[in-house]
C-alpha cells in the first residue's frame, strides 16, 4: 500500500527538473548514476548585508620628525635629493596621492610642504615653509619624502565588521 504509493512518487518526480539540475530518470533509479549538481551555488542565502570599514589611524601633531639637516637619516633619500631633487620631488606628488605632472607647476612643492604640515598637523606656518622650499630645495623634499615614509610606516589600520539585518 503506502510503500508503493512512495515508490510512484519517487518513480514520477525522478524525470522533472529542479531548477536547472535534473534529478535522474527512470532508467538510473536504484542505481548510483543519479545525476550531479550542475551549477554550483554562487551566493548562500544570508540574514543581511556584510559591511567592513577601514580606518586609517595616523599620528598628528608635533614637529617634523626629522629636522631638515637629518639628511644622513636616509642614504638613499640623501643622494637623490643630492643629484636629482627633480625626481625626488615626483615621487612625492605620488606619495602626496597627486599627480605626477604636479611637480611641473610652479609653487608645487611649496603646496605640497604645506599641506603635508596641515594633513599631519605640524607645528610651523606658511612663511616658514616657503622659506624652507625656496631657501634650501633639496634639504625640503628630502626631509618631506622622510616624513611621508615615516607617517606611512607609523600609521595603523582598525577594521570593523558589521552585519546589517534585512
Amino acid at each position: 500500500g503506502e510503500d508503493v504509493r512512495v515508490l510512484n512518487s519517487a518513480i514520477a518526480f525522478q524525470g522533472k527538473e529542479v531548477g536547472r539540475v535534473t534529478t535522474g530518470s527512470e532508467d538510473n533509479w536504484g542505481s548510483n548514476k543519479a545525476s550531479a549538481a550542475l551549477e554550483p551555488v554562487v551566493m548562500q542565502p544570508g540574514l543581511g548585508i556584510t559591511k567592513t570599514t577601514i580606518t586609517t589611524i595616523t599620528q598628528t601633531g608635533g614637529d617634523w620628525s626629522t629636522g631638515l639637516l637629518d639628511v644622513c637619516r636616509d642614504k638613499t633619500t640623501c643622494i637623490l635629493g643630492a643629484l636629482v631633487p627633480c625626481c625626488l620631488d615626483l615621487s612625492l606628488a605620488h606619495q602626496y596621492g597627486e599627480c605626477l605632472c604636479m611637480p611641473l607647476l610652479p609653487g608645487s612643492t611649496f603646496a605640497i610642504r604645506v599641506g603635508i604640515r596641515e594633513r599631519y598637523k605640524i607645528r610651523g606656518s606658511v612663511c616658514e615653509d616657503w622659506t624652507t622650499v625656496y631657501c634650501c630645495y633639496p634639504l625640503a623634499v628630502c626631509q618631506m619624502i622622510r616624513e611621508m615614509k615615516w607617517r606611512m610606516k607609523t600609521q595603523t589600520y582598525h577594521v570593523s565588521t558589521t552585519l546589517e539585518c534585512s
